[in-house]
Order: structure tokens, then C-alpha cells, then sequence
């Protein structure tokens, strides 16, 4: 998972500097998520996996697929991604653009999973305090899994919390086994 994020790290960065720069920020971030919807689907990555194609032939069959969702920057950019053997990783870089979009625009997408079902008013709260204590907007979305026992998992941008009682329980036994 390191190495796909190492690889797709410089791509990731050049496709957010162009689209901040000509202010579409959006659209490159909803083609990028379309891009790596396409390649995620079994059918597409078992095509452009192919040994026989090449590059350039991953890249108009890519192409083809999106259709009118690419503009001619969108083409040029999938174009160079493929032709570096790159392209199983627009998954990586659509997550890696968004987080460095999320940075520019001080928003933050907060995961919060929950061994029983957060409160709305308390969701409010939780929201606010971490408004306040990170310095932006949070959007919190919460889930329910009752094999937590209790606590929380929050997933805040490339933090991981685990304040669950069966994380917990997890490193106790991993300490007492050592």
C-alpha cells in the first residue's frame, strides 16, 4: 500500500498543481474518481493488464471507455500516466488528490465507526471540537460495528485512532504474548 502511494504520490501532486492553478479543482477530482472507478471495475483492469497491449493501446481503450468524461487535459494526463505503466494506479492518485484538495479548501472527511449508534446531537458536538482542535471544516460519517464492543475507530485524513475496547483487548494479548 506504501508503494502504490509513493507511486502515485508525484502524479497525484502534478494533476492538483495544474487544476489549482486553473482553478477546477472539482472536475479534476470528479475525473480522477471516474478514472479510477473505470479501472477498479474487474473487466477494465483485466484488459489493461494485458501483457500483449501496450501502453499507448491501455491508453485509448482507457480513453474510449470515459467517453466524453475527459477533457483534453484529462486525455494528455491519462496519455502520460500510461505511458510511465502507471495506470492500474488512478485509485491512488484520485485518493491522494483528494486529500490534497481537501488541505487547500481546510476541509477534512472524518470516518468515525462506532460499536453503537452516534447521536445526532452528539455527532454536532464531535464535529465542533474537531472544527476547532484540527482548523477545519470536518464532514463526519459514522458507522455502526457491534464487534467493537465499545469505543471508536476515527479515520481523520491519514490519522488513525483506535479507541475501541477490542483494539484495546488486541494489545493487551500482543504485550502479554511478547
Amino acid at each position: 500500500m506504501a508503494e502504490l502511494t509513493t507511486l502515485a504520490r508525484p502524479y497525484a501532486k502534478a494533476a492538483f498543481e495544474f487544476a489549482d492553478a486553473n482553478n477546477v479543482l472539482a472536475g479534476w477530482s470528479e475525473m480522477l474518481g471516474s478514472l479510477a472507478a473505470v479501472v477498479a471495475d474487474e473487466r477494465v483492469a483485466k484488459l489493461l493488464s494485458d501483457p500483449a497491449a501496450t501502453s499507448e493501446q491501455n491508453a485509448e481503450s482507457l480513453l474510449a471507455l470515459m467517453g466524453d468524461a475527459l477533457d483534453a487535459k484529462g486525455q494528455n494526463f491519462v496519455s502520460n500516466v500510461a505511458a510511465n505503466g502507471r495506470i492500474s494506479l488512478f485509485g491512488e492518485i484520485s485518493k491522494l488528490f483528494d486529500l490534497l484538495k481537501s488541505q487547500r479548501e481546510q476541509v477534512l472527511d472524518v470516518e468515525i465507526t462506532s460499536a453503537y449508534e452516534i447521536q445526532d446531537h452528539d455527532q454536532a458536538k464531535l464535529a465542533e471540537a474537531l472544527t476547532k482542535n484540527l482548523n477545519r471544516q470536518v464532514t463526519l460519517s459514522c458507522d455502526t460495528d457491534k464487534s467493537l464492543i465499545g469505543g471508536a475507530l476515527i479515520h481523520a485524513g491519514d490519522t488513525f485512532i483506535d479507541g475501541t475496547v477490542s483494539g484495546r483487548l488486541a494489545k493487551l494479548a500482543e504485550a502479554m504474548n511478547s
